[in-house]
């Protein structure tokens, strides 16, 4: 019994990933690359580079998943059907019957709590789409994002008084969906606008050459904690703190910058909209990339620059009170 429990476990979570290869393969289709897949106690997560570009695409890649998962209960219904031993629907029961019986039952839970319109679940984002196809994809996001919301506070209430595990599902879909909200409107916030306008414009550069001390100076003496390095005027590499910091306790500041630098980085153009390029540098894993206009370096941007910056436009947007 307890071997086959663990079978059912290892079993139910290969259903959960094929499930995330269902979203990841669609959205391969229309181009788009899964960073990873992640699993939770109460399902996975395919992480998406990007959402993609038209709502029926996205309407297509949430549906992606569930349709796995009906596939599989198909398959199984017709295994048992073949075999002689189903007997009827309202026998079914996660607890009884045979390892078929509840494998075929756990896929069509999986089914029916995806479709659930809780943003960010996959009947979330269906109903994102669908809401997209007739409205501004902003206001799409944070009517669906609301929708979740308040499935999640009803999720929350009834599991205070029926299953706690309710109260852990309904923690999940509020997060996510505040997250995803704000996300879809800081995106919203950056289109239009070139990189130049967000850029880091006071900033220090080291050389190749340079010993790791110099870098510690310049570090304590200002808010800088990522480098471009420049050669003959040109960017050859970035110096990250977390690089910085693994090299002075494994090498000391002796050290030179040539050794440390990461030659494989990013680099973006003062034109290039604002948008992209920050989706770009969320993808690339990175927290600086270098902004040249005509083959010279002129800027940096980071994240923490974007966040200010958004801030600012916000600030500037609110309406004035007259004193």
């Amino acid at each position: 019994g307890t071997l086959e429990g663990i079978l059912f476990t290892l079993i139910l979570f290969v259903c959960v990933v094929l499930h995330e290869f269902g979203h990841a393969l669609t959205a391969r289709r229309y181009g788009i690359k899964t960073r990873d897949i992640t699993l939770y106690p109460i399902g996975g997560v395919a992480r998406l580079e990007r959402m993609p570009d038209k709502p029926i695409q996205e309407f297509w890649v949430a549906l992606a998943g569930p349709a796995v998962n009906v596939v599989i209960a198909a398959l199984l219904f017709g295994w048992l059907a073949l075999s002689g031993s189903f007997s009827s629907l309202a026998s079914l029961n996660i607890t009884g019957g045979t390892f078929i019986e509840r494998l075929l039952l756990v896929n069509v839970t999986l089914v029916l709590f995806n479709l659930v319109p809780a943003f960010p679940m996959d009947g979330g984002r269906v109903l994102r789409s669908l809401l997209a196809m007739r409205l501004e994809y902003t206001r799409a996001t944070q009517i669906a994002a609301s929708i979740g919301q308040a499935m999640a506070f009803l999720f929350g209430f009834i599991g205070l008084f029926t299953n706690p595990f309710l109260v852990f599902i309904a923690f999940f879909v509020w997060i996510g969906a505040a997250q995803e909200a704000s996300m879809v409107q800081m995106k919203s916030a950056l289109g239009g606008i070139p990189v130049s306008r967000a850029m880091l414009t006071d900033f220090q550069i080291v050389s190749p050459r340079d010993p790791l001390d110099r870098v510690v100076r310049l570090i304590l003496s200002g808010s800088q904690t990522d480098f471009p390095v420049v050669e003959n005027g040109a960017v050859v590499g970035v110096l990250t703190r977390s690089d910085i910091l693994a090299a002075l306790s494994q090498q000391g500041q002796k050290a030179t910058v040539s050794g440390i630098m990461r030659r494989d980085f990013q680099i973006v153009d003062a034109n290039e909209m604002l948008e992209p390029a920050f989706i770009r540098l969320q993808t690339c894993g990175c927290h600086t990339m270098p902004v040249t206009y005509g083959g010279s370096l002129v800027g940096l941007l980071t994240s923490d620059n974007i966040g200010e910056f958004l801030m600012i436009q916000s600030a500037l947007k609110q309406p004035r009170t007259q004193g």
